[in-house]
């Protein structure tokens, strides 16, 4: 099966597959870059951009390097320098930005990737209402909202229509496989009916309603044989994680590619979260020290996500996710974060990401 060139806004993506924007560093400047150069979409995160190496261009770090609140944990600085540098391997290819609706500073984080140069910006944990207000100034820029069900895009599009007289340029519908943070409560990933090959056919035809939208699947596609399936139900591409964990320009740590391909099936969890939803990961030593309360202290520094109350709910999970998810980029194996989709135990070889894409596209194993 030949894929088709996907379209989104004003921009032509030559091959259908949207590598996932994974934050802390995981997908930031060569991994982005790398994939859209290669004719796909490189997503870079938002996410600890204050981090960025070694923290060296970050405004105030405290401590042991923590990013001083959410204006140098979602550093508009380095994000620029991120995607100055991903531009250098790309050009004028279409990037996009992930941007987390939970962020503290929302809009502008979203400002800030707008003037870096985002061609598209992605918006998922939590349905996105407010999105097209935090991009108004920047009517080119496309608008991809992440949803889990039918009935979210038409409350989405209800809302975007009235505020804005706008659409969303694309939609990823997102199945409960995924890395990192999930759209729905923990009891509610397992149940048949939220299951991505069930969610997916009625927000294809919920897309209709609204023109034509494009309807990105993901969550747990892994090959090409699953890329041909979400096809055949109505999607128009894919978004990928964790296959990209795999691959040489991978931004994380190789101790953060080393604890995903060392994992077992039985290692990939459902963890809790201060964001409020289970979010899938690899269980390390942090679940036991957090089971047995000799985890890492909490102290609310960054600020990072609105719903966990400047520490208030990372006090009830046990840990705190901003501190966490930095030392997985750290490459910190004890108390590091380390998030996966449900396949990541499939992992088993550090590829290019040519390579990589070769293989989704041509059908190898």
């Amino acid at each position: 099966m030949a894929f088709k060139a996907l379209k989104i806004g004003k921009h032509t993506i030559d091959t259908p597959i949207i590598q996932g924007g994974m934050g802390v560093g995981v997908s930031w400047d060569q991994l982005a870059g790398t994939v859209s150069s290669e004719g796909a979409l490189g997503v870079i995160s938002s996410v600890g951009t204050g981090v960025y190496h070694n923290r060296e261009f970050t405004e105030k770090v405290v401590g042991d390097g923590r990013p001083y609140e959410a204006e140098n944990f979602y550093s508009g600085k380095v994000l620029h320098i991120i995607f100055e540098n991903a531009r250098k391997i790309c050009g004028d290819k279409p990037l996009a930005c992930n941007v987390l609706y939970a962020s503290s500073d929302y809009n502008r984080i979203v400002k800030d990737a707008c003037e870096a140069g985002a061609d598209m910006i992605i918006t998922g944990a939590g349905l996105p209402l407010t999105m097209p207000e935090a991009a108004k100034d920047y009517p080119d820029v496309a608008l991809i909202p992440i949803v889990s069900t039918a009935k979210a895009l038409k409350i989405l599009c209800r809302r975007w229509k009235k505020t804005h007289n706008r659409l969303p340029d694309a939609v990823v519908v997102e199945g409960p496989l995924s890395g990192g943070h999930q759209g729905f409560k923990y009891d509610e990933c397992f149940l048949p009916e939220n299951q991505l090959e069930k969610i997916l056919p009625p927000v294809v035809e919920e897309a209709k309603n609204w023109g034509d939208i494009p309807v990105i699947a993901a969550g747990g596609i892994w090959d090409h044989d699953d890329i041909v399936r979400m096809m055949d139900l109505g999607a128009a591409g894919v978004q990928m994680g964790t296959r990209f964990i795999g691959t040489v320009e991978c931004d994380a740590h190789e101790n953060f590619k080393k604890v995903i391909l060392d994992a077992k099936e039985e290692d990939i969890e459902l963890l809790k979260s201060p964001v409020g939803y289970p979010a899938r990961g690899v269980k390390t030593h942090l679940q036991e020290m957090i089971a047995e309360h000799t985890a890492p202290k909490i102290a609310c520094i960054s600020n990072c996500v609105t719903p966990c109350h400047r520490g208030e709910e990372a006090k009830v999970v046990g840990y705190c996710i901003a501190d966490r998810l930095s030392d997985a980029y750290d490459g910190k194996v004890e108390s590091g974060l380390f998030f996966t989709g449900a396949n990541g135990y499939r992992l088993n070889e550090i590829i290019t990401v040519k390579e990589l894409l070769q293989k989704l596209i041509n059908g190898e194993a």
